[in-house]
């Protein structure tokens, strides 16, 4: 089909808009990743603006990411969040799944009931206070399982999957059932082979949702062995953490100069990791939907 001039035109538009957004949305990345490799002294003298400056010159300086790599219990807060994303993903997605393909069958007692519930909880929650309470009394205080367990399951997601499951169509249920399959073979060779895409997509929405989060971290875990790297940014920031490692090392002017440099390069190295996934997930969404083209 060819297309219109007006119809090109609207394209263009478009792209344009779309890459507005798209760099108006990485300006702040870009300016803290300008801070990061400038010097001290030109952080303090407020020139750096979108490019690193050494000196009165443009340059780059590598001396914030080292300060901070020197930090070992920044290294070892990168480590535990880059684990504890990878179980919390795998566990809420078993989760996620084993709560919403049962209710996909019509048949299932007490199915309204169990959605009723489910659903009660998005819109209402005990409050901090009980919560607090609660994970007391579970003795997940100062427990790593606090991270894991009480987030497990996102209803939102919950229902998203349920909605793409009863999607699939019943026929293909209906004839392995007849063959013989039991509700967990028709899930494993059936229902999770056409589901690439969603489970794709609910796994990014996941590990974004453990890698950015810090309030319960904050709130029950006073040991810092097990805080997340974003807690630990936390402190940086609020300067309650060993990053001003940079006073010991004797840089001229002191801590004060060099610590926006190292904030600015913890932040950096903090949210790298997590943008780097979604490219890497592209390719599985694209996977998950010729899989279900073809086999659906």
């Amino acid at each position: 089909m060819i297309k219109s001039a007006s119809r090109k035109f609207g394209d263009w538009v478009i792209t344009v808009v779309c890459f507005g957004v798209i760099l108006l949305c990485l300006l702040p990345l870009v300016n803290l990743l300008a801070q990061s490799l400038s010097d001290p002294l030109a952080i303090i003298n407020r020139k750096v603006t979108f490019l690193p400056v050494v000196g009165d010159k443009l340059g780059v300086s590598a001396e914030s990411y080292t300060f901070v790599f020197r930090d070992a219990t920044f290294v070892r807060s990168m480590l535990w969040t880059a684990i504890l994303t990878v179980i919390c993903t795998l566990v809420s997605l078993a989760i996620t799944i084993l709560c919403a393909y049962p209710l996909t069958y019509d048949n299932l007692k007490g199915k309204g009931v169990i959605n009723t519930i489910i659903i009660f909880t998005m819109y209402f929650g005990a409050g901090t206070i009980p919560t607090y309470i609660w994970m007391k009394d579970l003795h997940l205080l100062n427990n790593p399982l606090v991270l894991i367990l009480p987030g497990a399951l996102s209803v939102f997601n919950m229902i998203i999957l349920r909605s793409f499951f009863y999607g699939v169509p019943l026929a293909l249920r209906e004839s392995a059932e007849l063959d013989g399959a039991n509700p967990f073979t028709v899930l494993i060779h059936i229902y999770l082979p056409l589901s690439g895409a969603v489970l794709a997509t609910l796994a990014l929405f996941y590990a974004v949702g453990r890698w950015n989060g810090f309030s319960d971290a904050l709130l029950y875990l006073t040991d810092p062995t097990f805080h997340p790297i974003q807690l630990k940014l936390y402190n940086i920031i609020n300067n309650l953490s060993s990053i001003e490692i940079a006073t010991q090392e004797g840089i001229a002017g002191g801590a004060p100069q060099a610590s926006e440099g190292m904030k600015a390069a913890a932040v950096m190295i903090a949210t790298i990791p997590i943008v780097i996934v979604y490219p890497w997930l592209q390719r599985y969404f694209i996977a998950g939907v010729s899989i279900g083209a073809v086999k659906g």
